[in-house]
């Protein structure tokens, strides 16, 4: 049996420790790697612009997928608010954990954020830790409709994958590859965010938050409309 934490007579849901962590952690490592792998490939400057993309999606989508594998028992590996709110509208997972998972995701990528700046302390400032930056010539509306557009795919993607696939490496897989291909397309646009948390974190250390209300706005939008049509679909494919 999961321990609840501090109990819901004091917060009003109960909550395990073990789903708590498990989102803290992951949050942490995805924000952590992934926009490390940002900064380090701005280091390298013999990269191509395309050869720099695609190693940086790789590390993303092979960072969330093992997430996913290892952490996904526990909490479901959200690792992401979007998801997180996309699930609870699609009534897949319990609708108190959306508070706590979110609060946990938050503090990860807070955390994540500080260790980057201890990192890269000087280093690559350019880079702004990995924040996510819109494209030249984008403007924050297109950047909105982007990574509505983006997290869409992406929340579509890990509702069907916990819905249909028992087996981990087969969810990480799915999930794993989409982010791959969606930041492969949309990454040059609007950075390819598609969660608040890992934008968060590197723009409060980096100090950089132009535009950073796109990266809240266009995920959360994404996730609701994504929740709301899987669960319309799950209901009306249940009635038939």
């Amino acid at each position: 049996m999961a321990l609840a934490l501090s109990g819901p007579k004091r917060f009003g849901f109960p909550v395990s420790v073990k789903e708590c962590l498990s989102e803290l952690l992951g949050t942490y490592i995805l924000v952590f790697i992934g926009s490390a792998s940002v900064v380090t490939v701005s280091l390298f400057s013999y990269l191509s612009s395309i050869e720099a993309l695609t190693l940086v999606a790789l590390v993303f989508g092979f960072t969330v997928a093992s997430i996913i594998v290892a952490l996904g028992r526990h909490s479901g590996a959200h690792i992401n608010p979007a998801i997180t709110v996309a699930s609870a509208v699609a009534a897949t997972s319990k609708r108190h954990s959306l508070a706590p998972y979110i609060a946990f995701q938050l503090a990860g990528a807070l955390f994540a954020g500080l260790s980057l700046k201890l990192l890269f302390r000087g280093l690559a400032p350019s880079a702004y830790l990995g924040s996510t930056r819109l494209g030249a010539g984008v403007s924050p509306v297109e950047g909105v409709t982007l990574e509505t557009l983006g997290t869409f795919v992406l929340a579509i993607t890990a509702l069907s994958a916990s819905s249909f696939f028992t087996h981990p490496v087969k969810q990480a897989a799915l999930v794993g590859t989409t982010l791959f291909a969606l930041i492969i397309v949309l990454g040059p646009l609007t950075g390819a965010s598609f969660n608040p948390s890992r934008s968060m974190g590197p723009s409060i250390f980096s100090g950089y938050h132009t535009n950073q209300a796109v990266y809240w706005i266009g995920p959360l939008l994404g996730a609701l409309f994504a929740g709301s049509l899987f669960r319309l679909v799950k209901e009306s494919h249940d009635r038939s």
